[in-house]
């Protein structure tokens, strides 16, 4: 029997700048009081000109392999998620391989935006469990800040995301204790892409860039906000649940609920769906904004830091991004 996959180090990095919402008001018309009310964020982490999201991968997977106890040496196989890589190609996999100073391993991107880790997290699990690797470094990070629109049109996005890191390093499990990654579910309806995404640059264009793009902003992502938060609100529930169902659990069983932190109202909604306690909710986004892909091991970094995560306890990870794409994993931890 093929061993389980395990989480042996977590670690995360955000930017010491920090940006209230009181600061964003000084910028485009909006308020501490609207923004509070519709996503329940306070303040999030920007990056400085010249930063970019392999930056805060780097400084976080250091503080997961010191978290893991292990040497960079052993790491043999590196999987990155990200919706803004630092260049349009290559991805950010290969630049944290170099910053690291590790041997020349493997490095795999995926692009899922917000299911990005839980999507990440599969395929590593999968690669631990046929024995391909034995310790892979999993980051996620974002960089959103650079490419908000923050006139009155953006603003709607523009209050809503926060640049940040994490990090975790996976191991097979030696012991047979039933720990580990359970299982991952993985979902898409790609007929509402539209709902949420960033049209340019795109290679259906051609010139993929041009000057019109700046005159209207093409480049700046849109979303339908109450779609996506209806959708939200209803998938991730549902990706619970068929979780739950596949390993004979129920919600009771559940230690800790680390859902993707889009909107904290959204989190809530789930919550209440679910029927779990409102304290058995991870919930930061009041301090990170949403760090996308990055946001679940962030919450999850803090989570065992602060002891909130125990040994044999079931924790469950819940995503919904663009695509739409989402997402769910159980782990015995």
């Amino acid at each position: 029997m093929n061993p389980r996959t395990i989480i042996t180090g977590t670690g995360h990095f955000v930017p010491p700048k920090v940006v209230t919402n009181f600061d964003l008001e000084k910028i485009m018309n909006t308020s501490d009081e609207w923004i509070q009310q519709r996503s329940g964020i306070r303040e999030r982490h920007y990056a400085e000109d010249g930063v970019g999201s392999s930056d805060l991968a780097v400084e976080a997977a250091w503080r997961a392999i010191e978290s893991a106890g292990i040497d960079k040496s052993e790491i043999d196989f590196i999987i990155a998620a990200t919706i803004a890589p630092d260049h349009y190609f290559p991805g950010i996999g290969v630049m944290i391989q170099a910053k690291l100073g590790l041997s020349t391993i493997g490095a795999l991107d995926v692009r899922n935006q917000c299911s990005g880790f839980i999507y990440a997290l599969s395929v590593a699990d999968q690669y631990i469990r046929a024995g391909s690797y034995k310790k892979i470094l999993l980051c996620a990070a974002e960089v959103q800040s650079h490419n908000l629109d923050y006139s009155d049109e953006g603003r709607d996005m523009a209050v809503l995301f926060g640049d940040g890191g994490a990090a975790v390093i996976l191991e097979p499990n030696p012991a047979d204790d039933g720990r580990g990654i359970l299982s991952t579910h993985l979902f898409c309806d790609g007929r509402a892409y539209r709902d949420l995404w960033m049209e340019h640059p795109s290679s259906r264009r051609k010139p993929t860039i041009s000057a019109d793009l700046f005159e209207t902003g093409g480049f700046y992502a849109r979303m339908d906000g109450k779609n996506v938060f209806k959708n939200a609100s209803v998938r991730m529930p549902e990706a619970v649940m068929a979780a739950l169902q596949h390993n004979n659990l129920t919600i009771d069983d559940v230690a800790l609920l680390i859902p993707h932190q889009a909107n904290d109202r959204i989190s809530q909604m789930v919550a209440q769906k679910l029927r779990i306690p409102i304290e058995k909710v991870a919930r930061n986004i009041d301090r990170f904004g949403n760090t996308t892909a990055a946001s679940i091991p962030i919450a999850l970094d803090e989570a065992v830091r602060e002891g909130r995560v125990k040994r044999g306890d079931h924790i469950v990870l819940t995503a919904f991004g663009s695509g739409f794409t989402w997402a769910s994993a159980v782990i015995r931890w």
